[in-house]
């Protein structure tokens, strides 16, 4: 799992989802010394996937920025391992298969397979969604029953996967995942500071690819009716 860097202040990044356009808004706010942190699925669903995994990339190659694996990442990863996309459903649903096609995903397979499942910072720790309570390791699917059981052990856990209207806080939790890709924002949070900085995901007249509109996802959030705006 990745460590900080010297550097005095880290933004973490919900959900990408493919939008490229929204991602280069919101690097174009945060401070340039700063450390980046994309707390994963930044693939899949947005018109921009291809950009926006070379961008997200080229931040981790300059040793700006730390990706860490969501569990779109790893489901795309084991069903290139299973085989061919005619053989594979779950490839032939993929939006980022349909978008880069078989050669330049399996390109891909390295880099994403070996994403770090969390950061861990001072007093905080960002991993996708959350940790199973009962080994206290990452859980790239996991929801409530985190939300619920998580005591504090780690510091301030900073999460995305359910996306929500904005930046929540569940008492040692934030969920920073602010539906980009559903016409929502794209959002980064600073645990240092409790700073929030977010730009418009999807405008109008863009589309995801093949799935619901914004309204549709709102089951998660709904879930949870503790949670609160900081």
């Amino acid at each position: 799992m990745a460590s900080p860097s010297s550097s005095s202040r880290h933004w973490v990044i919900g959900d990408v989802h493919g939008c490229d356009a929204a991602l280069e808004r919101l690097l174009d706010m945060l401070p340039a010394q700063d450390r980046l942190v994309f707390c994963g699925d930044v693939i899949n669903r947005g018109p921009g996937i291809g950009a926006t995994m070379e961008r997200a990339w080229g931040l981790v190659q300059r040793g700006r920025a730390v990706w860490l694996k969501g569990n779109h990442e790893q489901e795309l990863v084991q069903a290139l391992q299973r085989g061919s996309w005619r053989a594979q459903q779950g490839l032939a649903g993929c939006d980022t298969y349909r978008h880069l096609g078989d050669r330049l995903c399996r390109a891909w397979q390295e880099r994403l397979d070996h994403l770090p499942l969390a950061y861990w910072g001072d007093g905080w720790v960002a991993t996708h969604a959350g940790f199973d309570p009962i080994t206290w390791q990452p859980d790239l699917t996991i929801r409530m029953v985190f939300w619920e059981h998580y005591d504090g052990r780690f510091g301030q856990v900073v999460i995305g996967h359910t996306p929500g209207p904005h930046v929540r806080h569940l008492r040692h939790i934030v969920m920073v995942d602010t539906g980009a890709c559903y016409g929502g924002s794209l959002s980064a949070y600073c645990p240092e500071t409790g700073d929030v900085v977010s730009v418009p995901g999807l405008r109008a007249g863009d589309q995801p690819l093949g799935l619901e509109p914004w309204p549709g996802m709102g089951r998660y959030s709904l879930q949870a009716p503790s949670l609160s705006r900081r």
